[in-house]
């Protein structure tokens, strides 16, 4: 029923790898501290927000996650549902470049079955490699460049159901009718935060109007884990040298000259929204602290006389201080932190972009414990410029003197900088400066890479201090001592730590085995004959490998979902 609608905008969301379900590919531990599995079904939260303005235009908007389909339905067929589809345009996100290969080949598919359908690109990597793109993949039409094209959709959807020329439209990259291609600058995005949306009631009529809520989905658990995410800022002021959503790249891709914040008002607006729907946790995404202390104590003044009983989530960037916590344990009773050193070597992190001390993360753990934090989540990394394989030991050492220190709310990780490094982050830009030999350049190269049969292939990176089968083994061992520390610190059971340490070493086992048909078959068919052979072990190791998912998440503080007033907002809100 919901596949016969009027719609105009398709927006399709993409796995990793188009046909991963038919691929031998040992993903590895990619994706273990993010709430997405190794496919990233996890669409961008701009979805959220490009919905909300469209719709709020009367341009009738669909979000299909093709990934999460694929993934939790083996017989689910993309190429029918597609088939079916009789949008004015398709809209697919090529945001970040783990779904170089799905995304074109969904395009590709799209314009198999209709030919005369535009189809749309957006996002960081589509705005990097627009010109690529439009050149080497007829099924792209149109490439949306820059970190806030909502404006730029609207007119272009404007646009093709008018058929007038797009000649005007900021932002834009297409191909033209006589074949070349043609590209408009992109103009600096709004200072003003507030005319984006974190619209999720949006897409809760969606899901009614088409009666297809699973299409909605953001990431494989979430019905029963529904976190959800609130923008506060687009843009950043931090430089982290990995990062393609850092102030270098924010600026150099998307010429945005200064962060846009978006208002307290508008964020507690927000969040009394959420809490209307939900128990589940509300992740403020973006230091509240990098807008200044008066706009944090705004904030967190707003959400204290809201009083919200979910759990909150904070980032920190960098050190704060203790009034800040005091605001924040106010503010909210239930309230839980986010700070990623990447090294326990100030050295290291300094050459990462991060400029602040061990003494400043120790004391900044200490007050938000003191102040009630229920929880304190620290993210080390493998990968990283100036490390090397004793180093990302020598952090692990550096989370048994924390976890020594604080009690079982600290829960530090570790995780490898993988698949890709991001297109015009500083390390892309400047890889010799930083210590890294970039293997992959261009989109087409990403998406080969993907089809690699293990993650140690797959990665675009190795750097001075370790190349990529020592970042495997330092990720692997690393994650396996930490998991064996949070054993006996008490942050997880004996039950669960037992067997995520099996599946560490059966993991090292299997990349080892992949590893020996690499480098033993020169010929392409026997080589994946025996691939296939581990396929199932492969997407195994693939989940949850290096730490279980229940540690990264927060609480649910009652009823998942307010089902009665979502039906009511649904129907009467405007």
């Amino acid at each position: 029923m919901g596949l016969l609608k009027k719609t105009d905008l398709v927006l399709l969301h993409p796995p990793t790898v188009y046909d991963f379900r038919e691929e031998p590919i040992l993903w590895g531990p990619i994706s273990d501290v993010v709430p997405s599995s190794f496919i990233f079904e996890m669409y961008p939260v701009g979805f959220n927000s490009i919905t909300g303005c469209l719709v709020k235009n009367g341009i009738e908007t669909r979000v299909i996650n093709l990934a999460y389909r694929m993934l939790t339905d083996s017989k689910y067929d993309c190429r029918k549902v597609i088939g079916k589809l009789m949008p004015k345009a398709f809209g697919i996100d090529l945001h970040w470049l783990p779904h170089a290969h799905g995304a074109i080949e969904i395009a590709r598919i799209c314009k198999e079955y209709h030919p005369h359908i535009p189809v749309i690109l957006g996002g960081y990597s589509a705005t990097y490699f627009h010109e690529e793109i439009l050149s080497r993949y007829p099924q792209v039409d149109y490439v949306l460049k820059g970190d806030s094209t909502e404006e730029s959709l609207l007119e272009l959807m404007r646009c093709l159901m008018t058929d007038r020329s797009v000649d005007h439209i900021p932002n834009l990259s297409w191909r033209a009718g006589d074949g070349l291609i043609r590209s408009n600058p992109i103009e600096s995005p709004p200072d003003a935060a507030d005319n984006h949306y974190n619209d999720y009631l949006c897409m809760f009529r969606m899901a009614f109007k088409y009666m297809d809520i699973k299409s909605q989905i953001p990431f494989i658990g979430w019905w029963k884990y529904p976190i959800t995410a609130i923008m506060t800022v687009r843009g950043c002021t931090q430089n982290c040298a990995i990062c393609g959503g850092s102030a270098h790249a924010m600026h150099d891709l998307c010429r945005r000259k200064r962060p846009s914040f978006r208002s307290p008002e508008k964020i507690i607006q927000d969040v009394k929204k959420m809490t209307s729907y939900t128990s589940a946790p509300i992740f403020l995404i973006g230091d509240l602290n990098q807008a200044g202390e008066d706009y944090a104590s705004a904030v967190l003044e707003g959400l204290k006389a809201l009083k919200p009983k979910n759990d909150i989530v904070l980032e920190l960037f960098s050190f704060a201080p203790e009034s800040f916590f005091k605001r924040a344990s106010q503010a909210c009773p239930n309230l839980n932190f986010e700070m990623s050193p990447e090294s326990h070597d100030e050295a290291i992190r300094t050459l990462a972009g991060k400029h602040y001390k061990n003494e400043e993360i120790e004391q900044d753990i200490e007050w938000a414990l003191a102040y009630g934090a229920k929880k304190f989540d620290l993210y080390f990394m493998t990968g990283i410029p100036g490390q090397s394989y004793d180093s990302v030991m020598d952090s692990i050492d550096y989370c048994r003197y924390l976890m020594k220190r604080f009690d079982s709310r600290l829960m530090p990780f570790i995780s490898p900088l993988a698949p890709f490094i991001d297109p015009s982050s500083l390390v892309w830009d400047n890889p010799e400066k930083y210590g890294y030999n970039l293997f992959y350049k261009t989109l087409e190269e990403h998406r080969q890479a993907l089809l690699q049969p293990s993650w140690k292939y797959i990665l675009s990176y190795e750097t001075h201090w370790m190349d990529r089968g020592q970042i495997v083994k330092a990720t692997y061992e690393a994650g396996r001592r930490l998991n064996l520390l949070k054993m006996k610190y008490g942050q997880i059971e004996k039950e669960t730590g037992e067997c995520t340490d099996r599946r560490i070493r059966l993991a090292m086992d299997l990349s080892e085995r992949i590893d020996r048909i690499v480098h033993e078959e020169g010929d392409t068919e026997r080589r994946r004959a025996r691939l296939m052979g581990l396929k199932k072990e492969m997407q195994s190791y693939s989940l949850s490998t290096i730490c279980d998912t229940k540690e990264i998440q927060w609480r649910v503080m009652g009823r998942r979902f307010k089902l009665l007033r979502i039906l009511w907002d649904c129907l009467f809100a405007s």
